[in-house]
């Protein structure tokens, strides 16, 4: 006869994930072990957890595989980036962009233009992750010449990309937020701009502030001697844009990422070769590892030897442990069990903004996969969002918020994993230094707030109802998978 599963208790949830939680600070913390341990042991925990309650292993472990299988498009695109990167720095791509940007842009006004540059490229290319692996990159490495802290670089890098990501209508995860809130995208967009335009200013304003305060940390004999170096050791020209215009641009009318930004690695190893002057040997193998660069600047030599699949590698690990615990917690039924208790909550305008972001966020943290929040966060909520005669642009609005701009900010979810990886700056050095993210939330917090104490409900001009589902055959699977 076969067993039913039973719901886990209120108690049984806070003692597991009290549990994980303690276990990813303490290893990141105080025992300096990889967070991946945690999630893998975290795994059993679940998996006791579930069986408790009357799961199999067999469903356990196929639930764990299906969260995994769910996440291969992310890590397929990670693979590619890895490779580009590698192949780049080979090719002279990298260093050349490095090269012309310590010539072109000035220190004191290099954090704004960074947060600039990484906007449009996620909005003309609708990917942040694309736009992380491109100008993000690139946008470190001029950081770093000029002595900027790295943290900061990032935090302007990702200002930048989760700005551009959540506004364009290429985007992936503008697609799930309002597909999955039966809001048409363009309606969709429109009802973010007001908060997000704000919130960007504030962070445009930040950072140019930071920036003119800045003290270089390498003196301009530094600088000298990096560009030096990057000019003996590599040929450059301006041929070296081509590539990232050529990736960007495919990116932008919605060629599919992987083999985009595969292309542009082959590129980089088409470079190594005729500019180079690399063997075919060593520019294929930069697609998995690249040679030692030793320039005899301990400064140059760390700046340039990254990249590579191999060195994505822990990335990967991570994303995959971290995509099959958030399956698994889906599975026992501990995720519709906060929501359900955050659900009992909701009686106004702004208690709906606050559980909103906060069950989004949570998506990112139990669930380790942007996909994830904002799949479930519209899912969850949307019931109680229409019992309160709330407007739905308010929930697509505030799921995008919330799963989008906390995404990265996780140190084991598929954003944080990636960013960290790329960027080469860990999840808890840069997350201060998310000044669009911090100040979106608290914008669309305190104006739901202010609208609720004076008894006024948010609304927006317009039709917005989703007349049908978006031509995706991705996302048609996701949802209807998840009914």
């Amino acid at each position: 006869m076969m067993r039913t599963a039973k719901p886990p208790t209120l108690l049984q949830t806070l003692l597991v994930l009290g549990l994980f939680l303690t276990m990813a600070f303490s290893f990141t913390t105080l025992l300096h072990l990889p967070v991946m341990l945690a999630l893998f042991i975290g795994w059993f925990v679940i998996i006791g957890l579930g069986m408790y309650l009357g799961c199999t292993y067999r469903d356990l472990e196929e639930a764990a595989a299906f969260g995994i299988f769910e996440g291969m498009p992310a890590l397929l695109i990670l693979f590619a980036v890895g490779a580009m990167i590698g192949t780049w720095i080979v090719g002279g791509i990298v260093p050349g962009l490095i090269y012309y940007g310590l010539q072109l842009i000035s220190p004191s006004f290099f954090l704004p233009t960074t947060l600039i540059i990484c906007s449009i490229t996620a909005l003309a290319t609708g990917t942040s992750w694309g736009a992380a692996g491109t100008a993000g990159i690139a946008m470190m490495g001029i950081g770093e010449g000029f002595g900027m802290d790295p943290a900061l670089v990032a935090g302007a890098v990702l200002s930048g990309v989760y700005f551009g990501d959540k506004l364009s209508p290429l985007s992936d995860s503008v697609l799930l937020a309002s597909s999955m809130s039966g809001v048409e995208i363009r309606s969709h967009i429109k009802a973010m701009l007001p908060i997000s335009l704000s919130a960007y200013l504030i962070t445009l304003v930040m950072f140019t502030i930071v920036g003119l305060n800045h003290s270089s940390g390498h003196t301009l004999e530094h600088i000298q001697t990096l560009t030096r170096l990057l000019n003996e050791y590599f040929v450059l020209s301006p041929l070296i844009f081509l590539p990232p215009l050529l990736v960007m641009g495919m990116l932008a009318l919605r060629a599919p990422a992987f083999p985009v930004i595969s292309l542009g690695a082959l590129l980089g190893v088409g470079y190594a070769i005729y500019f180079q002057d690399t063997n075919l040997i060593t520019a294929l193998g930069s697609l998995w590892d690249i040679p030692a660069i030793e320039t005899g600047h301990a400064f140059t030599d760390r700046l340039l030897n990254r990249g590579g699949i191999l060195s994505i590698m822990p990335s990967v690990a991570m994303i995959i442990f971290g995509l099959g615990f958030g399956s698994l917690l889906v599975k026992v039924g501990i995720v519709q069990l906060l929501a359900n208790h955050l659900q009992s909550y909701v009686t106004n305008e702004s208690r709906l903004t606050n559980c909103t972001l906060l069950t989004a966020f949570l998506g990112n943290l139990l669930g380790s996969a942007m996909y994830v929040s904002l799949i479930l966060t519209p899912k969850l909520l949307s019931e109680t969002s229409d019992k309160l005669g709330a407007d739905r642009r308010l929930l697509s609005r505030n799921t995008e918020f919330g799963g989008t701009l906390t995404s990265g900010m996780v140190p084991w979810s598929d954003n944080g994993t990636f960013m960290a990886g790329i960027l080469g700056v860990s999840t808890l050095s840069y997350l201060p230094y998310m000044w669009l993210s911090f100040s979106c939330l608290a914008i669309a917090i305190a104006v739901s707030w202010y609208r609720t104490i004076n008894h006024r409900t948010t609304q927006f001009d317009g039709d917005y109802a989703l007349q049908q589902l978006q031509n995706n055959p991705l996302l048609h699977r996701r949802t209807t998978e998840n009914d």
